[in-house]
């Protein structure tokens, strides 16, 4: 059935260089940190009730070599005067993207790109929703996605996250993080209004929704205008539920999201608002041992520069776990947690803060 297509293992390392920031003074990443970011599908869409004899004969002909003709009848049919023609010629490039990467570039060379846009903007929610999920298929294939940029996808995608099926939300979030990888295409996002019902997705959504919300935001968050935004879309209270809640799914991705965005002078103080200090010290006593060393990154940077927040870390009981964790953990976290325990320990005065500030997430 389609709800349960391919899902599509994104490289995060490779096609993200903010995956390979440093937690520590090294260049070297979590040796696992992109497996908290490891799966968005290529495509979720809802059953289509029927599919005619000819689509299959359609679709048979152009898993074949010779489908140039039969993809440019295709794309033809996108600007059809019928919904029903379109929704249908939908589905038919939305399947051959999915599962025949070269169709890819033989779908968008054959001009698909435009009129599937167009798609995203119809009134009609189902039709909206083959819409993306068709460029989403499309952006799958890194030839396809200057061109889906500059054909001006991005702000219909927007609209389609922010009042879309929960479908079409799911798999624009996804589309929106595969155009994502520059900082260009990043600030493009931002100023189109994504954060806010990204926000919104990884508040509200179901766990899929939450999981591809987090995904995006993470690779969107790397550029500081958008860490600005997250802030004042009020990211930081679903980002300190979920990392309280062990039992969420979503600890991990939730912490990466917190801690791409606590470079922030508002992020850290948003995060300390939400309480977000007693979910971190509860993590480094109680979380796996990536979130541990997650944990204290965060706290390290919360604590560089504000006495104020020592002092609270330490209220919190954090010396404890922080020493457990200087003892047993990864070698990462060792040294994390040895720098946080000696700024702990210091003086409360105003001029002694360690300074941690390549300390990067």
């Amino acid at each position: 059935p389609a709800s349960n297509e391919v899902v599509f293992k994104f490289e995060m390392i490779a096609n993200y260089p903010a995956m390979a920031r440093s937690f520590g003074d090294d260049s070297t990443a979590f040796s696992d940190d992109s497996t908290a970011f490891s799966d968005c599908n290529s495509e979720r869409s809802g059953e289509f009730p029927t599919v005619s004899s000819q689509s299959r004969r359609l679709l048979i002909a152009c898993a074949a070599e010779n489908s140039d003709d039969l993809i440019g009848q295709l794309v033809a049919g996108l600007e059809s005067a019928s919904i029903d023609e379109q929704k249908q010629t939908a589905m038919e490039i939305r399947l051959l993207a999915k599962n025949k990467p070269e169709n890819r570039v033989k779908i968008a060379r054959a001009g698909a790109i435009r009129p599937l846009i167009s798609l995203i903007a119809s009134s009609d929610s189902q039709l909206q929703e083959y819409g993306v999920t068709a460029i989403l298929n499309l952006s799958l294939c890194d030839e396809n996605k200057e061109n889906i940029v500059l054909s001006g996808a991005i702000k219909p995608l927007v609209r389609a996250l922010k009042s879309g099926t929960s479908t079409a939300k799911e798999n624009a979030a996804c589309a929106l993080l595969r155009l994502a990888q520059s900082d260009e295409n990043k600030v493009m996002i931002g100023r189109s209004g994504a954060i806010p019902p990204l926000v919104n997705l990884l508040e509200s959504g179901n766990f899929r929704g939450k999981k591809d919300a987090s995904t995006s935001l993470y690779a969107v968050c790397s550029v500081k205008e958008n860490k600005v935004r997250a802030v004042e879309a009020g990211i930081m209270k679903p980002l300190v539920e979920l990392m309280a809640d062990l039992g969420s799914g979503m600890v991990d991705k939730s912490a990466f999201v917190a801690g791409v965005l606590v470079s922030a002078p508002e992020a850290r103080a948003a995060l300390v608002e939400e309480g977000g200090i007693y979910v971190l010290v509860e993590l480094v006593e109680v979380g796996s041992q990536r979130q541990k060393e997650i944990a204290v990154a965060i706290l390290l940077q919360v604590c560089e520069e504000s006495v104020v927040h020592r002092a609270m870390v330490a209220r919190e009981g954090a010396i404890p776990p922080l020493v457990a964790l200087s003892q047993s953990g990864t070698s990462r976290a060792k040294q994390k947690a040895e720098t946080l325990i000696e700024l702990l320990r210091r003086p409360r005065s105003g001029n002694d803060a360690i300074r941690t500030s390549d300390v990067s997430v």
